[in-house]
This record gives C-alpha cells, sequence and structure tokens, in this order.
C-alpha cells in the first residue's frame, strides 16, 4: 500500500541538520528532476529576489522565505515528517505514533513535494517554499511546476507503489502532478464530506484533519488492504462511515462522511 499525501504550505525549518543531498533521497530516479527544481528555484531566489516574492507568492513583510530558498542546498535538514505541518499533519502527529506505525510510515506513505517531487516520511529534506500550481523561471517548458511533475513523476510512483493499492489523499493541485489511470483498479482516492443536518460539503479543515486521522489510524492498525473495497471495509472496522462509488478512470472515490471533529 502507498498512501500519497499533499504537502502543507507552512513548513517547519530545522535550527541544525546535515544539508541535503539530492542523491540520498528516496527513489533516485527522481534526482536528475529534482535538481533541476532546485538549481531554478535557487537562481531565482537568490539572483532576482524581488520577483521571487511575486513568483512564489510570498508577502513582502517575509522575505527571509526567499532567502531561505535561496540557500536551499546548504539548508540544515529533518525528515520530513517533522518538517510539514498544519491540520493534516498535526492530526497524524507522528511524533507521537508507536514504534512499529512509525516504521509503517516511513515504508508506506509519501508526500507529494513541487521541489522533490515524492518524499518518504523519513527522507531528510530542508523546509521550502514552493507552491504545486507555481510557474518558476527556468524550469523546461512553461515553467509550470504540474506541468514538469508530469513529465517526470510516473516511472517514480509506479517504483513506490509495486503491486499494492494506491490511496490517494492529495489536493487538486498536487493530484495534477501524477494522473495514476495506469493504475485505476487498484486506486482508491478519498474525499472527507462534512454532513450537518442532512446536508454534506467539502470543508477544508475537516478534510484535512479527517485524513490525517485515517493515515494515523492505518498504520497504528497494521491494516495493508490491496483494493479499494478493501480498504473501504478496514476504514468502516475502524469507526468511519465509508461509502464507495464506481471505479473509474482514475480509480474508486470513497467518500468519508463525518459529522463532528
Amino acid at each position: 500500500m502507498l498512501i500519497l499525501l499533499p504537502p502543507s504550505e507552512g513548513k517547519t525549518a530545522p535550527s541544525r541538520g546535515i544539508r541535503l543531498d539530492v542523491d540520498s533521497l528516496s527513489l533516485p530516479v527522481l534526482s536528475s528532476a529534482r535538481a533541476t527544481v532546485i538549481e531554478a528555484l535557487v537562481d531565482l531566489c537568490e539572483h532576482h529576489p524581488d520577483s521571487a516574492l511575486e513568483v512564489l507568492a510570498v508577502p513582502k513583510t517575509q522575505p527571509e522565505l526567499v532567502a531561505s530558498n535561496a540557500a536551499l542546498r546548504t539548508a540544515p535538514t529533518a525528515r520530513a515528517d517533522s518538517i510539514y505541518t498544519g491540520v493534516l499533519y498535526d492530526a497524524l502527529s507522528p511524533t507521537t505514533l508507536s514504534s512499529a506505525a512509525k516504521r509503517r510510515l516511513s515504508g508506506r506513505v509519501m508526500v507529494t513535494s513541487s521541489v522533490f517531487g515524492l518524499v518518504a516520511m523519513g527522507d531528510r529534506i530542508p523546509a521550502y517554499r514552493l507552491s504545486g500550481d507555481a510557474v518558476l523561471p527556468g524550469l523546461p517548458g512553461t515553467g509550470g511546476v504540474q506541468a514538469f511533475w508530469r513529465a517526470h513523476l510516473e516511472p517514480a510512483a509506479l517504483e513506490a507503489l509495486g503491486n499494492g493499492l494506491l490511496v490517494d489523499l492529495r489536493s487538486g493541485t498536487y493530484a495534477a502532478f501524477w494522473h495514476p489511470t495506469v493504475v485505476a483498479p487498484r486506486t482508491a482516492t478519498v474525499r472527507v464530506l462534512h454532513e450537518v443536518r442532512g446536508v454534506r460539503k467539502v470543508v477544508s479543515h475537516f478534510n484535512k484533519a479527517t485524513k490525517g486521522r485515517i493515515v494515523r489510524a492505518l498504520m497504528e492498525s497494521g491494516a495493508a488492504p490491496r483494493t479499494p473495497a478493501a480498504l473501504a471495509d478496514t476504514l468502516r472496522d475502524l469507526g468511519w462511515t465509508v461509502e464507495a462509488g464506481p471505479a473509474g478512470k482514475k480509480g474508486t472515490q470513497l467518500d468519508v462522511v463525518v459529522s463532528e471533529l
């Protein structure tokens, strides 16, 4: 089983740690593509900081975010599961998992990253600022981050997946990095619906928090479903209300219905 998560916009920058070693990251097939993004990002932030504020959607009051990108190659690194923050990662709470669950997290969960493509939770990376929908000068083609990774990500994603089930928890921006059409029969996409007085809608906070809790529960349980239907049954056993849609080109959508956090 491979679970794909979106990154968080906010990240915790480590105060110390070894510098980035791209070749040490999981899925070395992506090393060249990662180096291309890093070169473009560092060049923009180092030599064109004013333009970088606009490209990266950085408030003018936070120029340190541009400076940290400029120093990406030498910045201290930490495990990815301590770099990413926010509602989803707070709910997942990697540091409070059991030892067995932490091992499963390192082997079964990856984050979709604008800079690194796919990142395992145990990979050591620096904090960075680059949104998935950015247009980065220096990237091949139009400079679009999404388009760049669409051209590079599939072989690595399929290598990481192997013969298992893909559980796609990515947001729309990062789902555009790779469309898992080729493995649709064993792909489950998860949508969280907040139900109030019979009315259901997608609410960002509920969506992120519930996805974090789902990953946490799967890691603690040790469950390894191999089909979307088996995943739906597993989540029901873990206490969620789950409705499965028909299989399609993007996989099987599972709606997890919640009424409260």
